[in-house]
């Protein structure tokens, strides 16, 4: 009994120890967005984003409250807490179908839709077959037999909420990282904005998107990254593993690959959606 008692006082020194090591001056726990949330470091400055642009919606994302967990969208909890600092507070949908390529999806056609820019919301299938979200407004159903894939009027023309969910459904069955990737222009590290994505393309493959960047007096840039995951689970702002001091930020100059919690990426992992 003794022994287990040293052991497991010993555990919670080690825990207490790590948890040393965070600056919680990072997080303000009252924020509501990623915004409020997270501060900067003292040396550092956000980069300037002009309302109504991506970045800027990116960054003001509704996060649920301090201590939320992430959950799959059968309504379990994802069982690894360490993975993510914050919970965006955006809907998952009853299906296993928002994964990792699917949120970044989601995040780039909500902000296009919020902001009427529907012409703008298309994605390609796997197989190639592009989306246009416009078609859909009129009334349009995709019909996929074998390996056709072609439009048909179905509905009456709607641009409702829900008819958006409905399109971006399809989307998520059909299409993944490997179409997203295909879909992206590569961007070197140097360049990095927010709102680009270091992608892998296959099966599987991986995404996460650039949420929030800050930069200091030696034009230094650190950043924020967002994920869900398999299964299909609440978009998440994800921890720096590596880094517990600088966590959730992730330094732009890192050595080697970016490690993140879930997924190893290259430095040409990043890319960028071309309009």
């Amino acid at each position: 009994m003794k022994s287990i008692i040293l052991t497991c006082f010993s555990l919670m020194l080690i825990f207490s120890a790590c948890g040393q090591t965070e600056n919680n001056s990072l997080i303000n726990e009252n924020g509501n967005t990623i915004s409020e949330r997270f501060n900067p470091p003292k040396t550092y400055h956000r980069i300037n984003s002009e309302p109504g642009t991506f970045a800027y919606y990116l960054r003001n994302l509704p996060l649920k409250p301090y201590g939320s967990k992430v959950k799959y969208y059968n309504g379990l909890i994802k069982p690894n807490f360490w993975v993510y600092k914050a919970v965006v507070d955006m809907d998952v949908g009853e299906r296993d179908l928002q994964q990792c390529a699917d949120a970044v999806m989601r995040l780039k056609a909500e902000y296009l839709y919020k902001s009427n820019q529907y012409n703008k919301i298309h994605f390609n299938f796997t197989n190639g077959f592009r989306v246009d979200y416009s078609e859909w407004m009129k009334g349009k159903r995709i019909i996929v037999e074998g390996n056709k894939t072609y439009w048909k009027d179905q509905a009456s023309p709607s641009n409702t909420y829900s008819g958006f969910r409905k399109y971006m459904n399809i989307i998520f069955a059909y299409a993944g990282t490997l179409s997203l990737s295909n879909e992206m222009i590569s961007v070197n590290l140097n360049d990095i904005q927010i709102g680009d994505v270091f992608i892998q393309g296959g099966s599987p493959g991986h995404a996460v998107i650039v949420v929030d960047m800050a930069i200091d007096s030696n034009q230094n840039k650190i950043f924020l990254l967002a994920q869900s995951y398999m299964p299909a689970q609440d978009i998440q702002i994800l921890a720096n593993p590596n880094n517990r001091k600088l966590s959730p930020w992730y330094n732009v100059d890192f050595e080697g690959d970016l490690e993140t919690p879930e997924w190893t990426f290259k430095k040409s992992d990043l890319k960028r959606f071309k309009d």
